[in-house]
């Protein structure tokens, strides 16, 4: 099916600076290899909505500097709309800075920039997009009052949500999750936003029954290489995950939920199917390095 995404969040520039090891206080090293890649929760999941067919727009903020430049073209190359993308004139364009050590390790810093900026009022913008939509689909590295805001329209508009509750946040307000039909944490936020560790099946449901409880009426949970758990207050399961060779599992949470925003029925009625082709779609992507270079096409998931 072809369904109508509305992605809002964030775009990244990804600066990624490999190194023998980080530098001790006040001490210079040499990088043995540097790198930029488009990133962003938010972007990631759009382009893997695309790439899977869905006709996908995009709210967001960027600035006024190559970054914004070359992370418009990046939604661009992957067929998402960009008419709703502002470009801020005063903040940059949002980065992450990479630090990876020979070793494997690595150490993030994020530059929130625009995506900080991202408002009420860019989302009014949006409405007649978001009117027109099946799903609206949003994380946690924008405002999180954009995000209840925006989701608020979108229920007024009869249009269903999915939330993907990263960075986790411990207390989410309870209007933003009383307008969230999906939310989709991982193990880990699952935790932080329950306060049940997600040992084995029986705390899965204890944990999404808490989330029922706040008003959200379908929980997926995304256990990695164990698959997805899934509860939607009749039915629940987990959805075993493909076999593969991990390379890289970048972005593979966003790819599975983008991949699942295209594929899923607005009554939800065909979910443990949509689970199955987003689980596809993240076995592929793990396969790969980097982000967003490695979100596979519909084409490559069906084959």
């Amino acid at each position: 099916m072809t369904n109508k995404v509305v992605v809002l969040g964030s775009l990244n520039v990804d600066r990624i600076l490999q190194m023998d090891r980080v530098p001790e206080p006040g001490e210079t090293l040499a990088l043995n290899n540097q790198d930029m890649a488009g990133g962003g929760k938010g972007a990631n999941q759009a382009i893997a909505a695309a790439r899977s067919g869905a006709q996908t727009s995009f709210i967001g903020r960027v600035g006024a500097d190559e970054n914004g430049k070359f992370m418009l073209q990046q939604l661009v190359n992957s067929g998402v709309t960009t008419d709703l993308v502002a470009v801020d004139e005063d903040a940059g364009t949002g980065q992450a800075f990479v630090m990876v050590e020979k070793s494997g390790e690595n150490r993030i810093l994020i530059y929130g920039g625009a995506n900080a900026q991202l408002s009420a009022t860019d989302v009014k913008k949006a409405q007649t997009q978001i009117a027109a939509a099946d799903l609206m689909v949003a994380q946690l590295e924008t405002p999180v009052e954009t995000t209840q805001f925006a989701f608020q329209m979108a229920k007024e508009l009869g249009v269903k949500t999915i939330l993907n509750p990263a960075p986790a946040v411990a207390k989410l307000p309870a209007e933003l999750l009383k307008n969230t039909d999906v939310i989709t944490p991982n193990e880990t936020e699952v935790e932080i936003l329950t306060g049940i560790a997600v040992t084995d099946e029986a705390a899965m449901l204890k944990a999404a029954q808490r989330l029922h409880d706040l008003g959200v009426a379908t929980v997926i949970i995304t256990l990695g290489s164990k698959g997805v758990f899934y509860d939607d207050g009749v039915q629940h399961g987990i959805v075993p995950a493909f076999k593969v060779r991990a390379v890289d599992t970048t972005a593979a949470g966003d790819t599975f939920l983008g991949a699942l925003s295209s594929e899923l029925n607005p009554d939800l009625s065909n979910l443990k199917t949509a689970i199955e082709y987003g689980n596809k779609a993240s076995s592929l992507a793990v396969q790969k390095m980097g982000a967003q270079p490695s979100i596979p096409t519909r084409k490559d998931i069906l084959k």
